[in-house]
């Protein structure tokens, strides 16, 4: 079962679900981290509290994460034409992951800044600090090993998601492992692109995890 047609078919698929995964990761912490650094801002404790924005803005994650993500990926099809001309394929599936994993890329970001010592915040503030340098060169500095391990998780939920993306040909292992292992019945291709999701989901999270751990300047 496994010529170089269906050596090459996997290979393709690999190369698509990275390319689903990567860049999807990449445009959602794009617009998530800033948005995250927003909501920290304006919470109730915040560095500049504002009750409007903060709700606006914790409306906004709220609803986009309790819609299940085949369904925002059917109800985003005619923006996702929109964009790139076509609602199939990869490039395709990488509008609604993004739009997925924004807000709760967004809730990882605020998690994580909540996590930075209050005791160090005022420390800079007392020295005179304005906020963007609190945020940029305290918050974020304090929270990097935090927002790192963020990184890794999300990148891990992406990777599955760009995979369920395949029953609505979304390209990538996903896809072949729907077309060939339910389709078609050939369990045998639809365990390797299980095993190869396995493979590349623990390759992610431990390359994350040693990122982490190096950075990490407590452990030094």
């Amino acid at each position: 079962m496994f010529d170089e047609k269906v050596i090459q078919m996997i290979l393709e698929g690999i190369r698509d679900t990275l390319y689903m995964t990567l860049v999807s990761t990449f445009f959602g912490y794009v617009i998530g981290l800033p948005f995250g650094i927003i909501l920290n801002v304006t919470k109730k404790d915040g560095l500049k509290p504002n009750k409007i924005i903060y709700s606006i803005g914790d409306f906004i994650c709220n609803i986009i994460r309790s819609v299940p993500f085949l369904i925002l990926l059917i109800l985003l099809i005619p923006f996702t034409r929109l964009v790139v001309g076509k609602s199939y394929g990869s490039t395709a599936t990488i509008v609604p992951l993004v739009i997925c994993a924004a807000p709760y890329i967004a809730r990882v970001v605020e998690a994580s800044l909540n996590e930075v010592d209050a005791g160090v915040i005022e420390a800079a503030r007392a020295m005179g600090a304005s906020n963007l340098q609190i945020i940029f060169k305290v918050m974020l500095v304090e929270a990097k090993v935090s927002l790192l391990n963020g990184v890794t998780i999300t990148t891990g939920i992406l990777l599955g998601y760009s995979a369920m993306s395949g029953t609505v040909g979304g390209g990538g292992l996903g896809d072949i492992a729907v077309r060939y292992g339910y389709y078609r019945w050939q369990t045998d291709i639809m365990i390797v692109t299980v095993v190869l999701l396995i493979v590349i989901f623990q390759i992610i999270q431990h390359l994350g995890s040693f990122i982490a751990a190096r950075t990490d300047h407590r452990k030094r």
